[in-house]
């Protein structure tokens, strides 16, 4: 079965010292720490441990085969999307860490894809930057699924997702900057519970809102991690919409007819999770998305798809590829 995995993440092995190119300090940065192995810093902290996988190719394309994944479609880390830093710094990073993900594809460009960044705080920025991008070979854009207290539903990022759509690109959006992390010091809470609440924060704030109502059909747009905790709370917001005029007032449809409207990753862990998860988005918008090369991450790539008992050859099949061929127009 063709593999194809849209939601992997790259870094460069090096860029540079962005504190002392912008006079501020708690820039991302690379600490390398032994061959093959480094350490993202935020400034002077420890931010996560990471590996060669993460910059080199040839060790991405071992693993890829590995695990038997003929295409990977890579991404920045969010952390350094930059969106709380001045947006032309933002843009110059973007084009920085675009220019980095293609050479990374370079290496294989049949089997290595690449999403995008852009510098969301300033949308005509964003919308130069993803055309500028889409054509020198990105598929799409990866967004944060905030900026600051914008949601999704803001009118600007609205603009930014209509001219998505204008331009072909496919939109990935993924959850970053957590909320309450004052209360979650310990045991990654803010990537447990946290990230599943911000993904399903950023797929009602378009529902909700009205503005799948604005936005054009054809734009393709995907929520890592499963859509969070959407789906397994869907009834609730379905019964909220019917019963609480306050919750349907600018929302037309019932919640649950817009899920055709939005693609998920399977990167929920659960077998039975994930055959929820099918049943309430349906067989054509889930697709195979494993959070590589990170710890917590899918480590057997597209196992709980192949393995799983409630799943025929034809739904696998979709899962594992053909869905992310129609995301991704390839």
């Amino acid at each position: 079965m063709k593999k194809i995995d849209i939601h992997t993440h790259f870094l460069p092995e090096k860029w540079p010292d962005l504190a002392a190119r912008f006079g501020t300090p708690d820039w991302p940065a690379m600490r390398h720490t032994e061959p093959g192995k480094a350490m993202i810093m935020v400034g002077d902290q420890e931010f996560r441990p990471v590996y060669e996988a993460c910059w080199n190719p040839a060790v991405r394309i071992e693993e890829m085969d590995r695990h038997n994944v003929d295409v990977q479609v890579i991404c920045a880390t969010p952390v350094l999307f930059a969106y709380e830093r001045p947006a032309e710094q933002a843009a110059d990073c973007a084009k920085l860490f675009n220019d980095a993900a293609l050479e990374i594809c370079a290496y294989n460009p049949q089997r290595l894809k690449a999403l995008c960044q852009v510098p969301l705080q300033d949308i005509d920025a964003s919308c130069e930057e993803v055309t500028r991008a889409v054509k020198n070979g990105h598929l799409g854009v990866q967004i944060g699924n905030h900026v600051g207290h914008k949601n999704l539903d803001d009118e600007g990022l609205l603009t930014f997702l209509q001219h998505c759509a204008s331009v072909g690109a496919a939109v990935l959006v993924h959850p970053w900057d957590m909320m309450a992390r004052d209360r979650m010091p310990k045991y990654m809470l803010p990537w447990l519970v946290s990230m599943p609440a911000e993904t399903q924060l950023s797929i009602l704030s378009l529902i909700m809102s009205g503005s799948f109502e604005r936005l054009p059909k054809s734009l393709r747009i995907c929520f890592a991690h499963g859509g969070g905790s959407f789906a397994f709370l869907l009834g609730r917001v379905d019964n909220a919409w019917k019963h609480r005029d306050i919750v349907r007032e600018d929302c037309p449809n019932i919640p649950s007819s817009y899920v055709d409207r939005f693609y998920v990753d399977s990167a929920v862990f659960n077998s039975d999770a994930l055959a929820m998860l099918v049943k309430v988005m349906g067989d054509d918008r889930v697709m195979l998305g494993s959070d590589y090369p990170f710890p917590l991450g899918e480590q057997e790539i597209g196992q709980l798809i192949q393995d799983h008992t409630l799943f025929d050859v034809s739904l696998k099949q979709k899962i594992l590829g053909d869905n992310a061929q129609n995301f991704l127009q390839i």
